[in-house]
This record gives structure tokens, C-alpha cells and sequence, in this order.
């Protein structure tokens, strides 16, 4: 965008709030890495590398609930990102460990603070959730 006097001007994503800081052009891969790292697998297995390199098999017991194949498939995309590392190591047997990377670790702290917000409202949330269902439509 130009302009009247030619100076180039970068489109905005939006007008006012946290958004109107960023290019327009930039919204489409923002709102790809805020689901990559805000989903409740990639959450949880950056919060469990913080405590140093863990094996496949460590993390799976780390992290109820997840199931081989989202674990590989969230082991994946978050090392794709640059925000964990994958080290697999020459031996028999094969041994391979997962830790953050330095992008990684610059989310640890957002990450624990939003599973520690999460454990500390959970009656509250549960509470409202039920009230909601009560309530119907």
C-alpha cells in the first residue's frame, strides 16, 4: 500500500487491540504457530522438557492421556518449528531424546503459567460448565 505521496505503508491486520502492531500479511502464519503451540499436547510436552532430555517412551508416561501417534505427530511438528530438538544417538539399541531448544524455552514460562492457571480455576470452570449444561440452550 502507498501512500498519496508515495511512501510505502504496511497494511495492519486491524485497526485498534494487540493485532493492529502486526502486517496483514503476517495474520495467516500467526494464527498457524498460536495453534501449533497452544494446542493441549505441544503445551504440556514443552512444560515436561523443561526439566531436561527425555525419551519417547519418558514423555508418553509424562503426559496422560496422549496416544502414541499424537505423540509423534506433536514430537514432529514441534521440532519442525525449531522448538524442540530430536538426538538420536548411534547405539544398539537406538536411543533418541527429545529436549527444548532455545525457542522452546523462551515459551516455558507462558506454558507453565497457563497450565497453572488452568489446575488452579479448574472447580471454578468445571462449576460453570456444569451450570451452563443445567441451564440447556
Amino acid at each position: 500500500m502507498q501512500t498519496a505521496s508515495g511512501a510505502e505503508v504496511t497494511a495492519r491486520a486491524a485497526a485498534i487491540g494487540p493485532c493492529a502492531a502486526i502486517p496483514a500479511e503476517h495474520m495467516d502464519f500467526i494464527r498457524q504457530t498460536l495453534d501449533r503451540v497452544g494446542d493441549k499436547w505441544s503445551l504440556l510436552i514443552i512444560a515436561v522438557l523443561e526439566s531436561g532430555p527425555l525419551r519417547y517412551t519418558d514423555l508418553q508416561r509424562q503426559v496422560p492421556g496422549i496416544s502414541q501417534r499424537m505423540l509423534s505427530l506433536t514430537l514432529r511438528q514441534l521440532q519442525q518449528d525449531g522448538l524442540i530438538t530430536r538426538t538420536a544417538y548411534a547405539e544398539v539399541p537406538p536411543r533418541v531424546e527429545y529436549t527444548l531448544a532455545p525457542l522452546g524455552r523462551g515459551l516455558h514460562e507462558i506454558v507453565t503459567s497457563l497450565i497453572g492457571w488452568a489446575a488452579d480455576h479448574h472447580d471454578e470452570i468445571r462449576a460453570n460448565r456444569e451450570r451452563a449444561a443445567t441451564a440447556g440452550p
